[in-house]
């Protein structure tokens, strides 16, 4: 039997615990510091998770025997390197790479650099450091519009620029050389637009074997239309209709194959989730971008299409065994909505509280952003709740979610309501 620790507090988090608390091997789980939602099938614990004395404390206090990384700042922070030096933490079950193997996502630079080096498929790019903004721009008059501006480190998921004409990405590119997003833009990445249609593809590896997660398509602009700013994401839907048995064969050869083979010949011990962001074009796969952890909110659309046992999954990888494995996905569609707040993903005010969640039937409800106040669940965040519906196709799954989520109540709520619409029209 198993005591298992999510670190993390959203709605990924939520999802991953509603997911092992039903496996037969756990004995107890334990959220790190969670949220009102993981409270109802996991002990939380009051602890800061960029405080690695405090995870270890929190672990040898309740004898856990497995750690599932959910955010990536613990891992490019270096909290499993901090758990295999330590006498006291190295046998347990770690989910997630090393410090080395989190700069696939800690550093856009890094994550280019070795897929030209294992020739992944992926955009033509160019590097340029902060001080060298003209050097940049010069490079930036070689391109067609749209022009693609990333800065080299995490900037919460907003550090990703495409500009429609040659002076906003000018402008884009002083902004964030200048400290737009800190320490983030010190380093620029500069790529050709890839013209294509774009999803996620989630692989499980204990650095020698690998499981497939369910794909999914997630919707990044606040929006309808994919309109507006950028988001951490308004919504997902799995499966992904134009990503079929030939195109994710595709996938695996071209991508997830070379990708955890370089690993292992570079030297880099990673067992944990690789996050791929594709794009497809014209049926043949580009990798936009790697994180090395599940993303948010395709969890919430992901996780309840798995029909295995998670947990299984995870004591398997720890034994480096992840071959005797085999997950199962569902047949049907999960659709998940995001409820956010008002003015998110600009400024917006926490504290409402949220009414409508006892009313909710053949749905799951995730917290995203939530806090317990005086006895009513309120607003915490700017994406609030997540909620997943489960059918046979996008379009029932649609009509469910929709009349749902309509019963959620808080102050400035706000959702999309074309969310996987493409796809029908895609998949005709």
């Amino acid at each position: 039997m198993i005591k298992a620790l999510i670190i993390g507090s959203g709605g990924r988090e939520h999802a991953l615990a509603w997911k092992l608390s039903s496996s037969p091997l756990l004995e107890q789980l334990y959220c790190a510091p969670g949220n009102p939602g993981t409270a109802k099938m996991a002990i939380n614990l009051d602890i800061n998770i960029k405080d690695f004395a405090q995870i270890k404390n929190a672990v040898l206090d309740n004898s856990i025997g497995m750690v599932v990384v959910g955010p990536e700042d613990p891992l490019v922070n270096g909290l499993r390197d901090f758990f295999e030096d330590d006498s006291q933490l190295k046998d347990i079950v770690f989910v997630g790479p090393g410090r080395e193997g989190a700069k696939l996502e800690g550093s856009k630079d890094f994550a280019k650099s070795f897929m030209h080096r294992w020739n992944i498929p992926t955009a033509a790019y160019r590097s340029f450091d902060s001080d060298k903004p003209e050097d940049a721009i010069d490079f930036l008059k070689t391109l067609k519009p749209p022009f693609v501006i990333k800065a080299d480190g995490l900037a919460a998921g907003k550090g990703v620029i495409i500009a429609d004409n040659l002076q906003l990405a000018k402008d884009e590119l002083r902004a964030m050389m200048g400290g737009k997003f800190g320490e983030a833009g010190k380093k620029v990445v500069i790529e050709e637009f890839l013209n294509g249609i774009e999803l996620s593809v989630f692989v499980l590896t204990d650095g020698d074997n690998y499981l497939i997660l369910p794909e999914a398509k997630d919707y990044k602009r606040i929006g309808e239309g994919d309109t507006g700013l950028n988001t951490g994401g308004m919504g997902a839907v799995s499966p992904v209709p134009f990503a079929g048995s030939e195109f994710m064969k595709k996938v695996e050869d071209r991508v997830i194959k070379p990708t955890i083979s370089g690993l292992k010949a570079d030297g880099i011990k990673y067992q944990g989730f690789i996050f791929i962001g594709l794009m497809n074009c014209g049926g043949d796969p580009y990798v936009i971008e790697y994180n090395v952890r599940m993303g948010d909110p395709e969890t919430e659309a992901v996780v309840p299409r798995i029909k295995s046992d998670l947990l299984s999954h995870f004591a398997a990888l720890g034994r480096g065994e992840l071959c005797s494995e085999k997950m199962v996905h569902s047949s049907g569609t999960s659709l998940t909505i995001v409820a956010v707040s008002g003015g998110y993903p600009e400024e917006y005010k926490k504290g409402y509280k949220i009414t409508g969640t006892e009313e909710l039937k053949d749905s799951l409800l995730f917290h995203s952003g939530t806090a317990q106040l005086s006895g009513d669940i309120v607003t915490n965040g700017g994406r609030v709740l997540a909620l997943t519906v489960n059918a046979k196709d996008i379009a029932s799954a649609r009509e469910i979610a929709y009349s749902q989520i309509e019963k959620l109540n808080f102050n400035g709520i706000y959702f999309r309501r074309d969310l996987g619409l493409d796809l029908i029209n895609f998949s005709k």
